[in-house]
């Protein structure tokens, strides 16, 4: 068997909120699974709501948050022993793009300190001149370049360079993974697709698989090679991009792509996404259960299993959809 890039397997990630005697705990991410083949260079995307556990799932791969129960393997070692990975391999393989360009960088700094650090730090290069040869070459594929970046602080720029910025640095290292958490969502709409775009050319030309963690349902099925689907920390459907967004079988994610506009459509039915409750992350059963217009009293009494269906698809459903229920929905 192939070796796998990326191999989650079972993770679970539970909080405590509330005070010490009153206090409950909340399942953030349960028993989840899931892998990245090392063979081919991939954009998983992870959606649902917020609140559904994909930030938690993304800092648990970057080894941010430590599992509960499971384990994660990269490369087919594994982060819960102190002899798998070791952490500067780690942090050449592994990086990350987070949310907020501007809190990843700080305000004093000037932001090409940022990229010569990385470059010198972790040893990519030996000396300076070869580390501006580096930067202003992965500057460059992301549309700047070292001389717009020079002595400038975050401030001095839009979201959207700076984001791109943040792109360039974490493709100091060569990844072999990038884990990019709502990588858009501070961005303005003009820019977002153009982010979206260098993911889809850096993935080819870098041979990186990324992760990317959303909500925007419309970038995902453009630049995603596979989706992964989550609700109230449960892994619900898996599998290849086109098939899940244009035929969803589980009836969370038909919610969920009915809810994404499509051009030349009217937006004539009414979508509501349900409110975060905290029992429902208690569930022993589905989860969805409560809120499904499917259910039956086989999922009000046990918990389905994420089993494949055709191709590479999974799905966690005791019904799963097919044309003629959703026709009929």
């Amino acid at each position: 068997m192939a070796e796998k890039l990326l191999e989650i397997n079972g993770v679970s990630k539970i909080f405590k909120i509330g005070g010490m005697i009153r206090g409950k705990k909340l399942v953030a991410i349960d028993h989840v699974s899931l892998s990245i083949d090392n063979d081919k260079p991939v954009i998983l995307s992870v959606v649902g709501e917020s609140g559904c556990g994909k930030s938690t799932l993304c800092k648990m791969v970057l080894r941010m948050y430590r599992p509960d129960t499971g384990d994660i393997f990269l490369l087919g070692k594994p982060y819960s022993q102190k002899k798998g990975y070791d952490p500067l391999q780690f942090r050449l393989d592994v990086q990350p793009i987070f949310q907020n360009p501007y809190e990843s960088f700080s305000a004093r700094k000037k932001v090409d300190t940022y990229l010569f650090n990385t470059a010198l730090r972790l040893g990519i290069v030996k000396t300076r001149s070869e580390a501006e040869k580096l930067i202003d070459e992965t500057l460059c594929n992301v549309g700047m370049s070292l001389a717009t970046v020079r002595g400038k602080y975050p401030t001095q720029f839009s979201g959207g360079e700076l984001q791109r910025v943040s792109i360039a640095r974490a493709l100091l290292t060569r990844p072999k993974l990038i884990v990019a958490d709502e990588p858009v969502a501070a961005i303005d709409a003009s820019m977002k697709m153009n982010i979206v775009n260098l993911f889809k050319e850096l993935k080819d030309k870098y041979k990186v698989s990324f992760i990317y963690i959303t909500h925007d349902l419309s970038t995902a099925y453009y630049v995603s090679d596979y989706i992964a689907t989550l609700y109230r920390g449960c892994l619900i459907e898996y599998g290849p991009a086109k098939e899940i967004m244009d035929h969803p079988a589980h009836p969370y994610t038909d919610l969920l792509m009915n809810a994404v506009p499509r051009v030349g459509e009217k937006w004539d039915n009414s979508v509501v996404l349900p409110d975060m409750e905290e029992n429902e992350y208690a569930i022993s059963y589905c989860k969805y259960a409560p809120r499904c217009p499917y259910a039956k009293d086989k999922c009000r009494k046990w918990r389905p299993e994420l089993k494949p269906t055709t191709g590479d698809r999974q799905v966690a459903c005791f019904y799963p959809l097919t044309e003629k229920s959703r026709d009929h929905s």
